[in-house]
């Protein structure tokens, strides 16, 4: 399997697992985490495969620190804007947005660190 099929695996994985743990928040706030996931998925997934396609290149290292740049802006955007709007229940948005940016990470750093360890054979 290619690098960019196990990081695409590993998504659908954590986004599974995800939606099953916003199915258990308290039902006034099931649907704001689902948003979270929701914007979570579609922020973190295009620029995780941008920087794990960008492994082994000079640009790699700029990439990824656009990339946590990006994720951050939105966050603390989310939070200004969110957290106004939705009152108590931008707690589950804002947390499961951020639990599922904090797993893809995990999977880039996974994916990235495997790629880097087959590398140096």
């Amino acid at each position: 399997m290619t690098r960019g099929g196990r990081y695409l695996a590993a998504v659908g994985g954590v986004a599974a697992g995800a939606v099953a743990l916003a199915g258990l928040a308290p039902t006034a706030d099931r649907v704001a985490a689902w948003w979270g996931v929701g914007v979570g998925l579609v922020l973190q997934t295009p620029l995780g495969w941008w920087a794990i396609q960008s492994i082994g290149t000079e640009r790699f290292l700029a990439i990824w620190v656009l990339g946590m740049l990006v994720r951050l802006t939105v966050v603390v955007i989310a939070a200004l804007v969110v957290l106004p709007v939705l009152g108590p229940r931008a707690e589950a948005m804002l947390g499961a947005m951020v639990g599922v940016l904090v797993a893809l990470l995990a999977v880039e750093g996974a994916t990235a660190f495997r790629e880097h360890s087959r590398e140096d054979r």
